[in-house]
């Protein structure tokens, strides 16, 4: 069966492609301000009080809401009518996300089970999807189409993931009241959108606002509400119906969240001074959980869930895809990033020397999955 990409899925890929590349340049660009003599301001600017909070909790808190927002929006259309429409063809994409998730993360467990540090086996279990599919775009025609496709579901289905854990680990005390709130206001927007039929943007967006309010205040990661607002929003299942507010908000929010939120979360988060004994950083059982987990635990766990699903009978490879693509893809999935960086900032808080070298540790490992993922399917499909 040949895989037919449709107009939206091409814009997102596209997108995603050019999103990739601005997130390395100020990736670079905030190293380099981190430790120049700009540095001390450059970092005292993320740690201004604005309102409360700091500019970089700011960012991480409501920005990245936004960006949770957008998964949210890319995983509905998915799963209504994208590749994890047909349970069939979901399945593959699903299980591989599964092996993605459990194998990094029983990696990383053997490395820090017992220690201080074992609460970050959720790092490695991420898949930065702007940073995979950007790679994956290098190569150009050389790659099947539909490799592209499993890569995008695998990504979705990992961040939905991360979502989950996010919200089961990572909440360090809840505020029943709040939290009660938040999900009564969800459950209002979801009687608007089942019930009323409203169509209207515009009061689901101010009840998402309040809801990421509630939700900030409940304990819970406030950009959890970003996702619960998009299964709240109404959707249409014809895969090209652009009338769809699901679809609208998704399209309006595409460029914002490629060029200005996630670029504005690696100049917040990847300002890291690196300190003279980095290298010694990398030898910490964390650092060495990290890499194991995103360098070997990814394309191993990818690789041997998709095969098991395949030799079960449970799913089938699409006809132009071969096991040495699904092993690429899982290499590529290794590329953790954004995620990646985001969970070392909940399960570290105020541990200033274990986030730098888990960071650190993140940057090495995505670059090292990104070179091999490129240079074994640029190798196989020669």
């Amino acid at each position: 069966m040949t895989t037919i990409l449709t107009a939206t899925f091409t814009r997102f890929v596209e997108g995603e492609k050019s999103g990739g590349i601005v997130l390395i340049c100020c990736t670079i660009l905030s190293l380099l301000l981190a430790n120049s003599a700009l540095g001390p301001a450059y970092l005292g600017f993320w740690q201004h009080e604005v309102a409360g909070l700091s500019v970089e909790l700011w960012v991480n808190d409501l920005l990245m809401a936004i960006f949770f927002l957008f998964v949210g929006l890319e995983l509905e259309r998915e799963l209504y009518s994208g590749e994890l429409s047909d349970l069939r063809n979901a399945l593959l994409p699903i299980l591989a996300a599964v092996g993605g998730i459990v194998v990094p993360a029983a990696l990383h467990g053997a490395f820090n089970a017992g220690t201080p540090t074992q609460g970050g086996a959720g790092i490695p279990m991420a898949t930065d999807i702007a940073f995979a599919l950007g790679v994956l775009a290098l190569l150009g025609s050389r790659i099947p189409a539909s490799l592209k496709v499993f890569l995008t579901a695998l990504a979705v289905m990992d961040d939905l993931g991360a979502i989950v854990v996010i919200a089961v680990f990572y909440t360090a005390h809840v505020s029943l009241p709040y939290l009660a709130g938040a999900l009564a206001v969800f459950a209002l927007l979801l009687f608007c959108n089942r019930v009323l039929r409203m169509m209207k943007l515009l009061p689901y967006l101010a009840g998402g606002a309040l809801m990421w309010f509630l939700m900030l205040k409940s304990g819970v990661h406030a950009t959890i509400a970003g996702v619960l607002l998009a299964f709240a929003i109404p959707f249409s299942h014809k895969s090209e119906d652009h009338e769809s507010p699901s679809h609208r908000l998704e399209h309006s929010l595409h460029k914002p969240v490629a060029f200005l939120i996630l670029p504005v979360f690696a100049l917040a988060n990847t300002g890291i001074v690196i300190p003279a004994d980095w290298q010694q950083g990398l030898l910490s059982n964390n650092s060495l959980g990290i890499m194991a987990g995103l360098v070997l635990g990814k394309p191993l766990g990818i690789f041997l869930l998709s095969w098991l699903a395949v030799a079960a009978g449970l799913c089938r490879l699409p006809a132009d895809l071969g096991w040495r693509h699904v092993l690429g893809a899982g290499m590529l999935g290794g590329i953790g990033f954004t995620m990646s960086i985001f969970i070392t900032n909940l399960a570290f808080p105020g541990q200033a020397e274990t986030i730098t070298a888990a960071k650190i540790a993140i940057l090495l490992a995505s670059l090292v999955a990104g070179l091999l993922g490129f240079a074994w399917l640029r190798a196989t499909a020669r």
